[in-house]
């Protein structure tokens, strides 16, 4: 897939993360994480990426694997593969990175990342966040953001069938 170099810049691996952090963190930069499948984008995922900047300088954001997603949603998702979600979500000025992630949970991430702030949508409460006790831990802030009502990937997929 051809991926304009200006989004391919924002898909990193996480060596390549863990330079561009240290760089961030050198210049004390606030770093946001956030996480989820993004599989069809829609106005409720770019309202709460837009807000993740509100609570920092950079935001890096997990994307799911496409295995991932099979295992979380089912065997009909995602409906976009992997690197059209990225690359999407790197079109977006708000983002600063996103790194995929082949685990069903963002564990691993978070700790290799150690956030400021990690945030997620309305759909959790803090207690069922994973990650939020590291990001705790370390002084950091756990954010939730009101869900946009009406829109869902899986309520759009609804539409499109009937």
């Amino acid at each position: 897939m051809n991926i304009h170099p200006d989004i391919a810049y924002k898909i990193v691996d996480m060596p390549t993360l863990q330079s561009r952090l240290h760089h961030w963190r050198a210049v004390g930069s606030r770093i946001v994480f956030t996480n989820g499948c993004f599989d069809i984008l829609h106005k409720g995922h770019v309202e709460l990426l837009a807000r993740c900047r509100d609570f920092g300088d950079h935001v890096i954001l997990g994307l799911n694997s496409d295995a991932s997603v099979r295992r979380i949603k089912g065997s009909l998702r995602p409906i976009n593969d992997q690197l059209s979600r990225a690359a999407v979500l790197a079109g977006l000025s708000f983002v600063d990175a996103i790194i995929i992630f082949e685990e069903d949970t963002p564990l691993e991430l978070i700790t290799q990342i150690q956030p400021d702030v990690l945030v997620k949508g309305g759909d959790y409460k803090i207690s069922e966040i994973v990650g939020a006790d590291i990001v705790k831990q370390k002084g950091g802030e756990v954010r939730i953001i009101p869900l946009v009502e009406g829109y869902s990937t899986t309520s759009i997929i609804g539409k499109t069938i009937l």
